[in-house]
């Protein structure tokens, strides 16, 4: 009988996440396992995914816009997702459980590495960006946060014990987790509050965003010197958690890794022998 994964989102077309498992999954030997796209608009989340089990499903991961009704709906949650208020991992159990996990969190962190930054401003008041705050205070950073609708940074700041800013502030780490950037690069300065030219003021810039030859808020960072993440990266780390959650395999990164930044179908993927397997890098 195959199992089932799947990405959940609204839009979902643009996730690497499919090839990503796919691979992943031929790398350690889960042949009648499948990853699939499951696009879902807001009024349809809770019904379908309470019915994925029944179909073979043994986890999702959530994307934009579903991560907080994510939350909501699950029967158990882990602490971390229960802090930060989002999840992005959901893993059925018997008699209609539902786990929520965060990956997002540790994820980011893992794509950083050590040591963790002293500060850090974070860009958004989502769930994506609470998993961000979360992740960087928990790492001892002190974190102001960013949002177009300021009442939204203010609820999460008090929520995660971090700072809300009306300007963004210096600090060595810059995270977008605004969409900003995925459909038009061309409008990324124009709704943002961190000028191109100012960019020099944070030693790295991470963008969850992810697109084909870098995000223009990554190109005009690495312009001018600053360590950059991409939202491939990020994509990698919470997917290899995800992976061991559900499989309970030490997830292959190198295979995610060039599986995610192929951007070739799961079909045209190459095989990968059992044992190609990779680590996670230590933070």
């Amino acid at each position: 009988m195959t199992t089932r994964l799947g990405v959940c989102g609204w839009p979902v077309a643009h996730s690497r996440s499919p090839q990503m498992h796919a691979a992943a999954l031929r790398a350690v030997g889960l042949a009648d396992w499948r990853y699939l796209r499951l696009p879902l608009p807001p009024a349809r989340f809770a019904e379908t995914v309470r019915a994925l089990p029944a179909a073979g499903f043994r986890g999702v991961n959530v994307t934009i816009p579903h991560k907080e009704a994510a939350l909501a709906l699950a029967t158990e949650r882990s602490d971390d997702a229960r802090a930060i208020g989002a999840a992005n991992t959901l893993t059925f159990g018997p008699g209609g459980a539902i786990r929520a996990d965060n990956t997002d969190a540790p994820g980011l962190l893992d794509a950083l590495g050590a040591p963790a930054p002293r500060t850090a401003l974070v860009l958004g008041a989502g769930g994506s960006a609470r998993a961000a705050a979360y992740a960087l205070r928990g790492a001892g950073a002190e974190v102001f946060v960013w949002n177009r609708g300021a009442e939204r940074a203010r609820r999460l700041a008090a929520d995660l014990g971090v700072t809300a800013v009306d300007a963004p502030r210096a600090a060595e780490v810059l995270v977008n987790c605004t969409s900003v950037g995925l459909h038009d690069p061309a409008e990324t300065f124009k709704e943002i509050p961190v000028n191109a030219d100012d960019l020099g003021e944070y030693a790295c810039v991470v963008d969850l965003v992810y697109r084909d030859g870098a995000t223009e808020l990554l190109r005009q960072a690495e312009r001018r010197g600053c360590r950059c993440v991409d939202g491939l990266e990020i994509l990698v780390r919470q997917g290899a958690r995800s992976f061991e959650i559900w499989t309970g395999r030490s997830a292959p990164l190198d295979v995610m890794r060039r599986a995610a930044r192929s951007g070739l179908q799961p079909s045209q993927l190459p095989s990968s022998p059992p044992g190609s397997r990779g680590g996670r890098a230590g933070p």
